[in-house]
């Protein structure tokens, strides 16, 4: 029989690293359900305990989902819109607030959310026949808005390729963040989309730190390579900004002075910041990250964090929930406001426009006659 699950979890021990590739062992029960299955340790000698784990293979699976834009009423997301060709993502970053996104499939926020992709195989199709409709009339979308749509899985997928050839067809505005240097492949689309002033790129920059990165955020591509991203998509001409997200009290936020003078000389024209969140699931698996990774300075940065959300690991309001409160976070924001205003990387780029976008050619061939 199994153990009834019980929220939150957080295991005390863990007994082994993570797998090679992944930031975590966790996989903390998923709330939806009654029973969780839980790993027993005690049969195991010493040696057995001391064994490197094997590799865990990532599993591409479909999502047969039947829509693809999806709408979104935040009040702290500058954006109406989202396109998500993947949920789940291979970057594994132990800090990312959509991985209890998937305890809604059935699985775990820990390594079902890194191992276990699904792929809207049809998105583009899926794509270009909402933006046909008659009420669709060219709102600015954005492109990972939950996962990456820059995630390894692109690279055999190519999903947010086909969808930026529709959007470039139908002349539909994009907002697109990532991690992943992988998007300057598309920069043909991304720079003929660029001249029409249909699409602003956002490159997400944690850290400097190569080995701080590699262990943070374990399949991204490396700073060094984001940073080359981000002056390749600068000199041809498409607006590049750089987010640091998240700002981690204690570990990343001494940083911010050092990754804008980085981007702002690689060319960057933009810059912002989002605090650490850590919604349900990613408070357990982020700690037990720290645990792993940071044990030394665990309980500084644990501390920092708290200092930033009235005492607990996690602000929900909205409001705050982006950028923190108390002293703390107020220097967070007043640093990093310094410095981007000496870099001038805080006039944010004109808005896209919306006022070409034209419904794209149906699936069909039939034309459209006005």
């Amino acid at each position: 029989m199994f153990p009834t699950a019980k929220w939150p979890y957080n295991r005390s021990m863990q007994p082994k690293p993570p797998p090679p590739g992944r930031s975590t062992v966790e996989s903390p029960p998923n709330r939806f359900e009654r029973v969780a299955l839980m790993d027993d340790w005690e049969h195991l000698a010493d040696d057995e305990l001391a064994a490197p784990p094997g590799k865990l293979k990532t599993e591409l699976l479909p999502d047969n989902t039947k829509t693809l834009i999806t709408k979104n009423d935040s009040p702290d997301v500058p954006y109406d819109h989202t396109v998500n060709p993947y949920r789940g993502c291979e970057h594994g970053c132990s800090y990312c607030y959509a991985r209890p996104g998937h305890e809604y499939l059935g699985m775990d926020a820990g390594l079902d959310f890194e191992a276990k992709i699904l792929i809207k195989y049809d998105a583009p199709k899926l794509l270009r026949q909402e933006l046909c409709r008659p009420e669709w009339t060219g709102q600015p979308i954005s492109m990972s808005g939950v996962t990456d749509c820059y995630q390894p899985a692109e690279r055999q997928c190519q999903l947010t390729r086909g969808c930026l050839r529709v959007m470039l067809e139908a002349r539909q505005p994009l907002q697109v963040v990532t991690k992943n240097a992988l998007v300057v492949r598309d920069a043909d689309l991304l720079t003929e989309m660029a001249r029409h002033n249909l699409v602003q790129v956002n490159i997400s920059i944690t850290t400097l730190d190569a080995e701080l990165a590699r262990r943070l955020e374990p399949r991204t591509s490396t700073p060094a390579a984001r940073l080359r991203a981000v002056e390749r998509l600068a000199k041809l001409e498409v607006p590049i900004g750089v987010l640091i997200a998240p700002v981690i009290p204690g570990l990343n936020d001494h940083e911010i002075p050092a990754i804008l003078k980085a981007v702002k000389e690689a060319g960057a024209g933009a810059a912002g910041f989002q605090l650490l969140r850590l919604p349900l699931a990613v408070a357990p698996i982020f700690m037990a990250w720290l645990q792993a990774s940071c044990p030394l300075s665990r309980d500084k940065i644990e501390s920092r964090i708290r200092s930033t959300r009235g005492g607990r690991l996690n602000d929900a309001e909205f409001g705050r929930r982006m950028s923190g409160s108390g002293p703390y976070a107020e220097g967070i924001r007043n640093t990093f406001r310094a410095f981007a205003t000496k870099l001038n990387l805080t006039t944010p780029y004109p808005s896209l426009d919306s006022s070409q976008f034209r419904p794209p050619r149906e699936t069909t061939g039939q034309q459209w006659l006005f």
